[in-house]
């Protein structure tokens, strides 16, 4: 006599529900529940196993049989999702009954101390320095009006910082600002001189590589006065750099051109890094063999600045600098990657 292939499926949806009964009626935990609720309908489950010898039925067989399939695999559903409850039910439960712990104890293993952002730590060391000088510290908004980030510092408009490809602009008047000069620009106009005022905060830009972050940190600092001189600028930045890059760090002034002062200068400080014993530094990588390192740039403050704010200037000059945290953490640590600082990697951070 020929095999009955119906038959032989019914055989097996009749044994396949006694089993998974066993099993959802065994299971302890959810894991070993769900192992057993894929070994009847997952991907390589029984059910689907007899599924695919459906095939071979013919039509009014394969109706008939089909229905008894549909309603095993309902009941299967049923009997999980009611087991899955009873299970959690159960492991709350015991949660609740088990031994109380005492919260107050003190932990076997001390808990790693957290600590400041190393551009944190830069940051407030720069501003310390600053504020020992006489520096009031003041901060100002990131979100910013594009007259407070570029008209009334003497940017002209077709200045190229203005390009849509270097500053993230908002809407049209309105910008994430490019730097920290807008707190110059508010601090002239909510104040009357004397002033001496430094900032700190983030700014952006569009700009990444391994020197450069869209999003990075400046520092910047101004003083407005009766007399204020250039050597005065000098004075104060040579101050700076021996109380964050060590005594008797050399500093050198070079001539360049930023739209807000004039005489414009950058600032370069001894390279750090192929500095001798003798105090010579005859040239690294990382000064480009010259033995300096740009860390700044500076000026006396342009007339036009001081009429956009109504400060007379035929009575009072000033200077200011500015310069980015990530640059002086990068130099101060030796961190070759300005991305670094913002991965996050504990094994990194960890370091400082």
């Amino acid at each position: 006599m020929k095999d009955d292939p119906a038959a032989e499926i019914e055989e097996g949806l009749k044994k396949l529900g006694d089993n998974f009964r066993q099993a959802f009626a065994a299971a302890t935990t959810e894991q070993s529940l769900r192992d057993a609720h894929a070994r009847v309908l997952g991907k390589k489950g029984e059910l689907t196993q007899l599924l695919r010898r459906m095939g071979a039925l013919p039509a009014e067989q394969r109706k008939v049989v089909g229905e008894k399939v549909n309603q095993l695999k309902a009941e299967v559903e049923t009997a999980f999702v009611e087991r899955l409850a009873t299970i959690d039910r159960a492991t709350r439960e015991a949660d609740l009954n088990a031994t109380p712990y005492d919260i107050t104890l003190p932990g076997r293993v001390p808990a790693p101390r957290g600590h400041l952002h190393p551009l944190t730590q830069v940051k407030d060391d720069v501003l310390a320095a600053f504020r020992d000088l006489g520096f009031v510290v003041a901060h100002g908004p990131e979100v910013e009006l594009e007259d407070y980030n570029f008209t009334k510092l003497g940017f002209p408009p077709d200045h190229p910082a203005t390009d849509m490809q270097d500053t993230f602009w908002i809407r049209p008047g309105l910008l994430l600002r490019t730097h920290t000069s807008n707190v110059q620009v508010r601090e002239m106009l909510a104040n009357k001189p004397p002033l001496a005022v430094v900032s700190a905060g983030a700014v952006y830009r569009k700009d990444e590589d391994v020197t450069h972050s869209p999003m990075f940190h400046q520092v910047e600092g101004f003083l407005v006065d009766e007399g204020v001189t250039f050597a005065q600028l000098k004075g104060v930045l040579n101050s700076f750099a021996e109380r964050i890059y060590g005594p008797k760090t050399p500093v050198r002034f070079r001539p360049s051109y930023f739209p807000f002062v004039e005489p414009g200068a950058e600032v370069d400080i001894g390279c750090v890094f192929c500095k001798k014993a003798d105090g010579s530094r005859p040239g690294c990588r990382i000064c480009k063999f010259t033995g300096w390192i740009e860390i700044l740039g500076s000026g006396m403050i342009h007339p036009v600045v001081f009429e956009h704010t109504g400060i007379d200037p035929e009575r009072y000059t000033g200077f200011a600098f500015g310069m980015g945290i990530e640059r002086v953490a990068m130099l101060r640590y030796d961190v070759p990657d300005v991305r670094l600082f913002f991965e996050n990697d504990p094994r990194f951070l960890a370091q400082f």
